[in-house]
């Protein structure tokens, strides 16, 4: 299974000069290796993601929007949002939705990512979905529970757009080639705190049989870990069968630091 080493830039870099300089570091640095054996892809904030998208036209690296609105799939007047037709026409060809700190301080329910996930795939954008347990959650012992209601929205959308009458070999190609699971245990997002290899193995197994039995038709999904992956220790993950890449924050802005993880990723995954 290929292996894909996403950056997510948030809030970052502050200006579209500090976004270029990022841009051509990754650009000049890279080799061909990763483009063969490593799918790259950034995710920058929505005010760069045109002119990012742009640069990178023609290259190796993809760029995915940071989110997208939940009310419509096009236009409306939805004050603020970026619609999935609106990002997929500056540039992206995927989405990240579900991150914790969008569920933190946008209060995102099941309903809003279901609208947001839906609105994706309409307009043929792949989506990054990203599910994780808070350090309350962990040290409880509710990982899978928490994992079980936050993979729901998947398991909905199949749902509903199998009522809608979509032909169900459409829809089970759509998750299969569109979907990716990022895992990002929420007390690990840029704290420095990392979950061992194991319990990353046993959450991602468990991740991956549980989408699977949403249809007996669906294969094998996707299921990248994310939260505080370096390129000290991206090399542990990717000796993993069970982690297909990282969805990588702070290590992300900075070249030296991502093509390392992405570099990591290529003789295991390629």
């Amino acid at each position: 299974m290929q292996a894909w080493v996403i950056g997510n830039w948030k809030q970052n870099p502050a200006t579209l000069s500090e976004a270029n300089t990022l841009l051509e570091a990754l650009v000049a640095a890279n080799d061909k290796g990763t483009q063969q054996q490593c799918q790259l892809m950034l995710a920058p904030s929505c005010i760069h993601l045109a002119a990012v998208s742009a640069r990178l036209q023609d290259t190796f690296i993809l760029t995915a929007a940071q989110d997208i609105s939940a009310h419509s799939d096009s236009s409306g007047a939805y004050t603020g949002d970026c619609s999935a037709r609106q990002v997929a026409d500056a540039g992206a060809t995927w989405t990240i939705l579900g991150h914790s700190e969008r569920r933190q301080y946008h209060q995102e329910s099941h309903e809003t990512l279901l609208n947001k996930m839906s609105n994706a795939f309409t307009q043929r954008l792949g989506v990054v979905f990203c599910i994780g347990e808070t350090q309350a959650q962990y040290d409880a012992k509710q990982t899978f529970a928490v994992l079980d209601e936050q993979l729901s929205v998947i398991k909905a959308l199949l749902t509903q757009r199998l009522e809608q009458s979509e032909p169900q070999s459409e829809c089970v190609n759509t998750l299969a080639e569109r979907l990716i699971i990022a895992y990002e245990p929420v007390w690990a997002i840029g704290t420095g705190k990392v979950p061992t290899v194991m319990e990353v193995e046993a959450t991602h197994q468990y991740i991956k049989e549980t989408v699977a039995s949403f249809h007996k038709a669906l294969p094998a999904i996707t299921v990248l870990y994310g939260g505080s992956v370096n390129a000290d220790n991206a090399s542990d993950f990717a000796a993993s069968s069970m982690i297909d890449g990282a969805l990588v924050g702070g290590a992300s802005l900075k070249a030296e630091s991502f093509l390392a993880i992405a570099n990591a990723f290529n003789p295991v995954k390629g």
